[in-house]
C-alpha cells in the first residue's frame, strides 16, 4: 500500500484496486457472496469485544470533544446493536441475488429476443460521519450487488469502523473473494473526502451518509454522480378523524424511539378540529416524555410548550425537540409540507381513507405513510435487510437503498441470424 501521508497516491491506488475488483466480483456465484456475509456475520459475533472496546475508544474520545447527545447515540455501540449488524448481513446474505436478474423480456418481429438484466453499478463510494453501523451495512449491499465499495467512515467512528472493517474482509477472505472488494480509508484527513469526489476514473456513484453539511457539500462538489440523502425533515399529520390511541402511539414512537436518526419525526401537524382533543392529549404525552415541544400560537396554552419560531418550521433536530402546528385542513397540512419538508417521510394518521388517498396522490415524499411511525423508514424494516442510505432525490434509487437499488441494468439480445433490412 502507497505511503498513508501521501493522499492523492493512496486514494489513487484505492480506486485502481477497487475497479480491479468490482471486475471479479461482478461475476462472482450468488452462493459465494451469500457465504461471504455469513463468514462476516460469524467474524462479527467473534470480534464483539474487540469492536466494543474500539467502540468505547471512539465514545470516550467524542465526549471530550463535546458531540452533542444525539450524536452519541448513533455513534454509540453496545451488544443490542451488535447483534443487529449481525442480523443484517445474515439478512442481506439470504436475500435473492440482484445480479442477472431479468427484469424485462420480450420478442420483436425482426427476430430478436430482447432481456433486459441487472447487473452492478462497479465501484460505489460511501462517505459518512458517526454511525459505524453503516461499515457493515454499505459493506455488504455492495457486496450482495456485486459492487466493490470504497468507505470512507467520520473520524469519531474510526476505530470502531475500523474494527468491523475487518470482520468484513475477513469474509471476504474465507470466500476466496477479492479482499480488496470492500475498502474502508485508512486516514482520517478530510482530503480523501475531496479526492473521492472527483475519482470519476474509479468510483461511479457515491453515498453520503450524514448531516446537511456533509451531503450538501457533497452534492456541491462531487464530479461522480451521487445519491443524495439531504435531511430527514419528517412529518406527522393529525387529521380530523385519526383514532386517538394509534395518534398516541404514533406519535410517541416516532418521536422518542431513537431521536438521532433520519426517520424521527420532527413536526406535528393537527387538524384544528382535533386540536384541544386529540391534539392536546398528544402534546401533553410527549411534554411527559421528556420531549420539548416549540409550538405556534394555537398550542401555546398547554403548559410546558415552547413558543415556535419561524426558524423551526423545515429544522431537522435531531434531538427531544419537536415543532408541532395547528393546520385548518389536509390542504393546509400538504402545503405545509410542501414548503418546508424535505421529501423523505411524511405520515398522516386518519380513519379516513380518501384523506389517506389525498395525501399519498398530492405529497412526492420518497416515503409516505399511514398510521405507522415513521421509524420505519429504514431498508432493515422494508425487507432489505440494510441500508446504504435513504435517497430523497428522484433519479435511479428513491428511499430505501438496498441491493437493488445498487444495480443498473443492461440488454441482452439474441438472434438468429437476424439482419436489419
Amino acid at each position: 500500500m502507497t505511503d498513508i501521508h501521501d493522499i492523492p497516491a493512496l486514494m489513487a491506488e484505492i480506486g485502481a484496486r477497487a475497479r480491479a475488483a468490482a471486475a471479479e466480483l461482478a461475476i462472482a456465484a450468488p452462493e459465494t457472496k451469500r457465504a461471504a456475509l455469513e463468514a462476516a456475520a460469524d467474524a462479527v459475533a467473534r470480534a464483539r469485544g474487540t469492536i466494543l472496546a474500539a467502540n468505547a475508544q471512539d465514545t470516550k474520545a467524542a465526549r471530550d470533544k463535546g458531540l452533542t447527545p444525539a450524536m452519541l447515540d448513533r455513534l454509540a455501540l453496545d451488544a443490542g446493536r451488535i447483534d443487529g449488524i449481525i442480523a443484517g448481513l445474515r439478512a442481506v446474505a439470504a436475500q435473492d441475488d440482484p445480479v442477472g436478474q431479468v427484469i424485462a423480456e420480450w420478442d420483436r418481429p425482426s427476430g430478436l429476443h430482447i432481456r433486459r438484466v441487472r447487473t452492478p453499478l462497479g465501484v460505489i463510494g460511501v462517505i459518512y460521519e458517526s454511525r459505524p453501523n453503516v461499515t457493515a451495512d454499505a459493506g455488504a449491499l455492495c457486496l450482495k450487488s456485486g459492487n466493490a465499495v470504497i468507505l470512507r467512515g467520520g473520524s469519531e467512528s474510526f476505530h470502531s469502523s475500523r474494527a468491523i472493517h475487518a470482520c468484513l474482509v475477513e469474509g471476504l477472505r474465507a470466500t476466496g473473494l477479492p479482499e480488496d472488494a470492500i475498502q474502508l480509508v485508512p486516514v482520517r484527513d478530510r482530503a480523501a473526502v475531496g479526492l473521492m469526489l472527483g475519482m470519476t476514473e474509479h468510483i461511479d456513484v457515491i453515498v453520503p451518509r450524514g448531516g446537511k453539511g456533509l451531503v450538501g457539500l457533497v452534492q456541491a462538489e462531487a464530479r461522480v454522480p451521487v445519491f443524495a440523502h439531504l435531511e430527514g425533515i419528517v412529518h406527522i399529520y393529525l387529521d380530523a378523524e385519526a383514532d386517538p390511541e394509534k395518534a398516541l402511539k404514533v406519535v410517541l414512537n416516532a418521536k422518542t424511539r431513537r431521536t438521532g436518526i433520519c426517520g424521527a419525526a420532527e413536526c406535528l401537524l393537527i387538524h384544528r378540529d382535533i386540536a384541544d382533543t386529540i391534539g392536546q392529549g398528544v402534546i401533553r404525552a410527549l411534554i411527559d416524555a421528556g420531549v420539548e415541544v416549540r409550538g405556534d400560537a394555537a398550542l401555546q396554552a398547554i403548559p410546558g410548550v415552547v413558543p415556535a419560531a419561524e426558524e423551526d418550521w423545515g429544522r431537522e433536530y435531531l434531538d427531544s425537540i419537536i415543532a408541532a402546528k395547528v393546520v385548518d385542513d389536509l390542504d393546509a397540512a400538504i402545503a405545509h409540507i410542501r414548503r418546508y419538508g424535505s421529501n423523505h417521510t411524511d405520515c398522516i394518521v386518519t380513519e379516513d381513507a380518501a384523506a389517506v388517498a389525498g395525501f399519498f396522490a398530492r405529497l412526492d415524499s420518497a416515503i409516505l405513510m399511514h398510521n405507522a411511525s415513521t421509524q420505519f423508514a429504514d431498508g432493515g424494516e422494508f425487507g432489505m435487510g440494510a441500508e446504504i442510505g435513504i435517497a430523497t432525490g428522484k433519479m435511479h434509487a428513491r428511499g430505501p437503498v438496498g441491493a437493488e437499488q445498487l444495480t443498473s441494468f443492461k440488454y441482452l439480445v439474441t438472434g438468429d441470424g437476424a439482419v436489419r433490412g
